[in-house]
């Protein structure tokens, strides 16, 4: 998905281009889709031996576990247990896989959330000119340091995203970068 906004409204219409189209947003939105070709040769497909057969009807299982309509937090974690049992782990090998880095969303209201242009799936900005790399500036200044700034979807006003190595310091750069985006 090359330059999808994030969002249900886009990324689900986005995932319907593909045979097998995937999207979650942290907000636990999102679902896999599967074409109508794909169900129809996963359906018709022969296997080969019984390692093919095994595999198949894994794949059978997930099309129908998955709700492709809207996404759904429960059939989710269905998934999520089959593939955990799958591979044997239980949630403390599932939970060592990934590191949370502290993080700060911030919700600033502005006149005119118009100006506020993206680009690179809205994680950076091109408009207003110049307060990218102010945010950048900022951002290097923090051990692990991350930061975007994106117009909200539904409302006048910024989303404004920060992370950092620990919570004061994600907390502190998301309220500079606030400040920022509010003097514009």
């Amino acid at each position: 998905m090359a330059c999808t906004p994030t969002g249900v409204k886009y990324l689900h219409h986005e995932a319907q281009r593909y045979d097998c189209g995937v999207y979650f947003e942290a907000n636990g939105h999102g679902t896999i889709l599967f074409s109508p070709h794909a169900l129809s040769v996963i359906a018709s497909h022969k296997p080969q031996s019984p390692a093919q057969n095994n595999a198949l009807n894994s794949l059978k299982a997930i099309t129908h576990l998955i709700n492709q309509t809207v996404g759904d937090a429960l059939s989710d974690m269905l998934f999520v247990e089959a593939i955990l049992a799958h591979k044997s782990w239980g949630p403390k090998e599932w939970d060592s896989t990934y590191t949370d880095l502290p993080n700060r969303l911030v919700r600033v209201v502005v006149s005119d959330r118009t100006k506020f242009k993206t680009t690179d799936q809205e994680r950076k900005l091109v408009e207003p000119k110049g307060l990218q790399e102010r945010i950048d500036g900022l951002s290097c200044k923090y051990k692990e340091g991350r930061a975007f700034v994106r117009a909200s979807g539904t409302e006048e006003a910024v989303r404004v995203y920060a992370e950092a190595g620990t919570r004061s310091e994600a907390d502190e750069l998301a309220l500079k970068i606030a400040d920022l985006v509010g003097a514009y």
